[in-house]
């Protein structure tokens, strides 16, 4: 498998750590070899722009075409011509992100509906599975 995966200009990046935990950012500039540029924009993903740590940040897959530096104008525009919201969404990185967050979310009763539509969905595949080996 080649990596495929650089940090560059215009890289969408997943913060996971800070106040920001969560939260896509584009990469706008690149400090020095440990931390970079970041910037939201902020009325789409409410991250502000600033300087952070590359430890604090995943690289995604996804990129939006933007020159060194671009203005919170400039990246909105590219981020809404890539459709970059939609594209994060239908990853499945970001479902099982939205999974493990309503799984935290749930309440002791709801954790018990859980766990006996899980047994009931077991019985059943076992009996079938008894019924094929028969």
């Amino acid at each position: 498998m080649v990596f495929k995966r650089y940090v560059e200009v215009g890289r969408i990046v997943l913060v996971n750590f800070g106040p920001e935990e969560g939260k896509l950012a584009t990469i706008i500039d690149v400090v020095d070899q440990n931390k970079c540029l970041i910037d939201g924009p902020a009325d789409i993903t409410g991250v502000a722009r600033q300087v952070i740590s590359f430890t604090r940040i995943s690289l995604t897959d996804l990129t939006v075409k933007i020159q060194r530096n671009a203005r919170q104008k400039t990246l909105k525009k590219a981020w809404e011509e890539g459709d970059t919201l939609n594209k994060w969404e239908s990853s499945s990185w970001a479902k099982k992100l939205a999974s493990r967050k309503k799984r935290a979310n749930l309440s002791d009763f709801e954790r018990f509906k859980v766990m006996v539509a899980r047994k009931q969905k077991n019985e059943i595949i076992a009996k079938k599975v008894a019924e094929l080996e028969a």
